[in-house]
This record gives structure tokens, sequence and C-alpha cells, in this order.
């Protein structure tokens, strides 16, 4: 790895900073849940713990780091029934967008912060669906 490509893993792994912390997290049908990033010890892997309750509960864990070939912040996601799950990360100024799977994919979250950085109101959109969703930050 090149110092060029060890700054541009540093910053995008650094963007991910404003998650950091407890959310609780809505949805106009019925969603509520919890979830809580924190980092691992040494900084390359952003730890997520979801536990939502719902139509369809979801509980597992999620490991946000930098993928080198991608050149991308990508995440597995371990759900508590078994599944394995794969997404891309990306922070641009106050836009959180989540891919499923690649930046190439119809399937992805678009969530804005507020000002003060204790709510993000976004949607996940796909072909022929979506819902709204709204994290607020509890500690």
């Amino acid at each position: 790895m090149t110092t060029d490509s060890t700054d541009v893993r540093a910053a995008a792994l650094r963007s991910l900073d404003r998650l950091v912390g407890t959310w609780t997290v809505s949805n106009p049908d019925g969603l509520t849940g919890e979830v809580r990033y924190a980092w691992m010890d040494g900084g390359n892997w952003l730890v997520q713990s979801v536990d939502l309750r719902g139509e369809e509960p979801t509980r597992g864990v999620e490991y946000v780091g930098w993928d080198e070939d991608a050149g991308e912040l990508r995440s597995h996601f371990f759900g508590a029934g078994g599944e394995h799950l794969e997404y891309t990360y990306r922070i641009e100024g106050d836009l959180l967008t989540i891919w499923f799977g690649g930046t190439d994919s119809p399937a992805r979250f678009e969530g804005r912060f507020s000002a003060d950085g204790t709510v993000n109101d976004g949607a996940w959109r796909w072909p022929g669906g979506g819902y709204a969703s709204t994290m607020t930050r509890t500690g």
C-alpha cells in the first residue's frame, strides 16, 4: 500500500466517525430499534450492532472497513438468522449512501445528517420498493 492509498484509506475510514455512537431507528411503518457503531481496537473496522423490531426483525453485526481492491468502504453484515450481506458505504458532506452490494446496485439508502449531526433522515430504495428510515443519536 502506497502513502497515497494509505491516506485515501485513512480519510475514508475517518469519514465514518460521525456514525460512532448509539442511534434509535424508526420509520412510518412501525420499524423501531437501535443500532450502535463503535471502532474496533486499531481503528480499521467500524462495528455496527443491529437490533431492529418490526414486520421483519433484524439482529446482527456488521463490520465496515476499507476494501483496497474496490477502493471503497465495504461491509459484511452477519444476521442472527444466518444471513451474510455485503454493502458499500460512502459519506460525502452530509449525505450517507449505503449500497446493497456495490455502487452499481439500484438498491441503496440515501440519508442526510442534520446540521448538528444528531439525526440522519432518508430512505432505502430499490426497483419497485423502499421505505423511509430515520436514525436519531441517543448516545
